[in-house]
């Protein structure tokens, strides 16, 4: 069996589904399951739509945004990321907007890098991956809730030192940067 078979692959059917909770960013259903062993089971699943998250390069400058995050109660330091709350045709146009939201910045150049699921454990939300590139200023627009967003340009070696050292635990940025860094070592 391989990864992306479909149905085929499936070891959890769905009996039912009811949502069990809505508001602007997310629904959040309960699915009674039975699996393949014969055992039922509930499964709670929360939904997004797409977003995306920014890798923002620019004269050897990572721009990261920090933000208090109410559900691990801290600060936190990370690439620009987020959503519409709703269905966005292009994802490309949802990052250029999510980086001159939070940034202040436009891109002269945006290069897909790919698509992550996150958290697919519980969540059915696709990421998409975007390297922003020949940036220049814009006007910053930032939503209700990022009010005490702060932009932080930091050299690319401090970037990765704190990944290393845990003062970016975001798993989105850290696996944005991997993915650049993959797409980067195919360049040559």
């Amino acid at each position: 069996m391989n990864p992306g078979d479909g149905a085929a692959g499936r070891s959890i059917t769905t009996l039912s589904s009811r949502e069990v909770y809505r508001n602007h960013w997310m629904r959040v259903r309960e699915d009674e399951i039975l699996r393949s062993n014969g055992h039922k089971g509930i499964y709670g699943v929360v939904e997004k739509d797409d977003a995306a998250i920014i890798l923002p390069i620019d004269q050897g400058l990572v721009w990261l945004v920090e933000q208090y995050r109410y559900t691990i109660g801290e600060r936190a330091l990370e690439l620009p990321q987020g959503g519409w709350e709703m269905e966005v045709a292009d994802p490309e146009d949802l990052a250029r907007g999510e980086l001159q939201e939070e940034t202040g910045l436009r891109a002269g150049k945006m290069i897909s890098l790919g698509s992550l699921w996150i958290a697919y454990g519980y969540a059915k939300q696709l990421q998409h991956v975007f390297l922003a590139t020949e940036l220049s200023a814009a006007e910053r627009s930032p939503d209700e809730e990022e009010h005490d967003l702060a932009v932080r340009p930091v050299p690319v070696e401090e970037f990765e030192q704190m990944m290393v050292d845990g003062r970016i635990r975001d798993n989105c940025t850290v696996s944005a940067w991997g993915l650049y860094l993959l797409w980067k070592a195919r360049q040559r």
